[in-house]
């Protein structure tokens, strides 16, 4: 039998009746041993050079990717080629994101002038708000892991899940209504949070950023004007096929990806408010996953906690900067698990999640989500 130690936290070591000790199961929520200056130090130099070139071939290598497809699903006009073109072009949209992203971060040039031309190109091509989406993203990065300032995917509190209606409950974590959310975060925001990444006065932005907000609004525009056009033009059917289907496909992507960057992994993972919360522990409770063959076509972005904590490092140096700080990071590291070619694995962690992380406590400085029990009970 083991006899605990007099220590209140979690992480101790227990004492066995033969007088040895047992480690105790580790903490997530600990505060790290180690600083974040640490963590930068062990990664090499040259992992923080911003290539432009290189950006732009990979820009270059979507749309040729994209372009063909397009080219090849016209050609064929076969109900046998349509739904793997669907899977493929919704791929490559959310390959155009993750490049978008970079923009957003400052990662794909050291130009602030070329990362806000090529952003507004690649994600108003897929419907995205570009300065909107940069703006409150950045909001996400500065406080991951808070549950009150945190912006996406950020646990609902049990009070506020108490007062959504139970239909909107059941909506919000029964699959796949979920996996379609994104459209509708861009123009409402989230549970509890108000505001539109359309809108140049929604409290989001600051009001500096209005006339960013103006342009990237304007750009989405004139990619939804144009969409209708094409329609006038080759009929609204053949946009459905050739656009549609892929623009919902990479919202499926956006979402899963996202999501499971921050939620379904095997251990429950801690959310902090106030002191409890850093920048450092926001980020280490980010998770790596893998994707099997989709990791290179959507340019690595499962390397996921290296790149909360450095959002500057470009995606193709994310998997050897991540190498390179597991020593650092030890426990708080956790190793991906393998994936076949397809991340099929990924959806046991998806549906598990959905069915069991619905809210945390409206109390205490280090939370975890709890389990609605009576969620889908009638």
């Amino acid at each position: 039998m083991a006899i605990p130690l007099p220590a209140s936290r979690p992480g101790n070591d227990t004492v066995h009746a033969n007088g040895t000790a047992a480690p105790h199961p580790f903490d997530p929520s600990a505060p790290p041993p180690f600083r974040i200056s640490e963590i930068r130090a062990a990664i090499p130099p040259h992992c923080w050079v911003k290539n432009p070139w290189r950006s732009l071939l990979y820009v270059l290598r979507d749309f040729v990717i994209i372009s063909a497809l397009v080219a090849a699903a016209a050609y064929f006009d076969s109900w046998l080629v349509w739904p793997i073109y669907w899977i493929a072009q919704g791929t490559m949209f959310w390959a155009i994101f993750v490049l978008g992203h970079d923009c957003g971060h400052g990662s794909f040039s050291n130009s602030t002038a070329l990362n806000s031309f090529m952003g507004l190109i690649l994600h108003s091509a897929i419907l995205v708000p570009y300065h909107g989406w940069r703006i409150s993203h950045r909001t996400h990065h500065q406080n991951h892991g808070n549950v009150e300032k945190d912006e996406s995917w950020v646990p609902l509190t049990k009070k506020t899940y108490k007062q959504l209606e139970r239909r909107t409950r059941i909506l919000r974590f029964s699959l796949p209504f979920p996996i379609f959310a994104y459209p509708f975060y861009l123009m409402w925001r989230s549970p509890g949070k108000e505001g539109s990444h359309f809108n140049p006065y929604s409290d989001i932005f600051a009001p500096n950023e209005r006339k960013d907000i103006v342009i990237s609004t304007s750009c989405w525009t004139i990619m939804a004007v144009l969409l209708v056009y094409l329609s006038f033009v080759f009929g609204p059917t053949q946009i459905f096929k050739l656009y549609g289907v892929p623009y919902w496909v990479f919202v499926i992507w956006l979402d899963v990806v996202t999501y499971l960057h921050h939620h379904g992994y095997e251990q429950k993972l801690p959310w902090y408010r106030g002191e409890e919360w850093t920048y450092l522990r926001g980020g280490l409770t980010t998770v790596d996953r893998d994707y099997g063959l989709i990791n290179n076509i959507h340019h690595d972005i499962g390397t996921h906690v290296i790149h909360h904590l450095f959002p500057q490092i470009p995606h193709y140096h994310l998997v050897e900067a991540t190498k390179a700080a597991k020593g650092v990071l030890g426990k708080y590291y956790r190793e991906p698990k393998k994936s076949g070619p397809i991340p099929l694995h990924l959806v046991k962690n998806l549906v598990n999640s959905f069915r069991q992380d619905h809210y945390v406590s409206d109390e205490g400085n280090v939370v975890f989500y709890q389990t609605d029990p009576y969620l889908y009970s009638y």
